[in-house]
């Protein structure tokens, strides 16, 4: 195992999953900042990182210099994606981490993400690529398989970890289910059973009753978080204190609440600049709002709002701001 790995896995093994349009720079610092092990960043095609996409670099930019960032690529040819991998491991990335995962069908359309699973040969040749091309870790995030008549996802596990693969990421569902249902962690267990390597359990992990729950199920060595942290980039980290048998920081809320998010609020205006970053932000917005007890009607008010500094205003003159019980459960 490469100490980069060893060390995270060994210190905080709770992860922020890669989503795309949502674990962007300011949210992947956020969860970094409240406790995230290690975060990933979203998505890069391999051709757009070669082809100076701004959106790409973008994505990435975290993933430079930063020790416990990964940057995840994806694609269909071995060359680009070498040659990608190669450019980030020259910039400072410290992590590199292999899409065969995405459900989208604009991914699986271009033969990448979670469509390669359905081509283990393929598959390999990327791997041994990326793998040769840089001297940083490689890890690979997979789905169970492709649908119910194609689990082999402890196949492609023990292939990749032949092939230099520092570690395994499984979300417990096929690619023909997308998110429906429920995640199955207990089919995790033949992954952890197929390789040496550390095993990451993805999918519906939620809270630290739960990441208990799928550690158990699963026999992995860690747990990612991903659609859970959506208005609560700090849950990550209460997951890892939780597991480590601290007691997790209190769950923001009244000014802290309000002032987490301005601060992020801010931050993505910062990052993005005002008018591309009061877009990005509305999501967000959205999601924090969608937890706060009678929420709703500000929520309409600020995502209508077309002046970055009116949203802000509006956020600010906000006193009190009380998760509901739903939402803190």
């Amino acid at each position: 195992m490469s100490d980069a790995v060893a060390s995270i896995l060994a210190s905080t093994p709770v992860f922020l999953a890669p989503m795309a349009g949502i674990s962007d720079v300011p949210f992947r610092s956020l969860a970094l900042r409240h406790g995230a092990g290690l975060v990933v960043s979203e998505m890069v095609a391999s051709g757009e990182m070669l082809n100076a996409s701004p959106s790409a670099r973008a994505r990435a930019e975290l993933g430079l210099d930063e020790a416990r960032t990964s940057v995840q690529l994806a694609g269909r040819e071995p060359g680009p994606m070498a040659e990608a991998a190669r450019m980030l491991a020259g910039q400072g990335a410290r992590i590199i981490d292999i899409n065969m995962g995405c459900p989208a069908k604009k991914v699986t359309g271009g033969l990448a993400g979670a469509a390669l699973m359905r081509d283990l040969d393929r598959a390999l040749v990327l791997i041994e690529a990326v793998v040769g091309a840089v001297g940083v870790p490689v890890t690979l995030k997979m789905r169970l398989g492709w649908d119910g008549d194609c689990l082999n996802a402890a196949v492609l596990a023990a292939r990749a970890e032949a092939a230099g693969v520092r570690m395994i990421v499984v979300h417990g569902r096929t690619r023909a289910q997308f998110y429906d249902g429920r995640a199955d962690w207990s089919a995790v267990a033949a992954v952890r059973r197929a390789v040496g390597i550390p095993v990451i359990v993805n999918g519906d992990v939620a809270d630290a009753d739960g990441a208990r729950e799928a550690l158990a199920r699963s026999g992995a060595d860690g747990v990612m978080v991903g659609r859970a942290a959506r208005g609560r980039p700090w849950v990550v980290g209460r997951i890892a204190a939780a597991l480590r048998g601290e007691t997790p920081a209190a769950e923001p809320e009244g000014a802290a609440l309000r002032d987490a998010i301005l601060e992020h609020y801010e931050a993505m205006l910062g990052f993005y600049g005002a008018d591309l970053g009061l877009r990005v932000a509305r999501k967000h917005l959205g999601w924090y709002l969608d937890r706060v007890e009678g929420g709703g009607a500000l929520r309409a008010r600020v995502l209508r709002m077309g002046d970055p500094r009116a949203v802000a205003v509006a956020l600010g003159a906000v006193a009190d701001l009380a998760p509901s019980l739903d939402a803190a459960a």
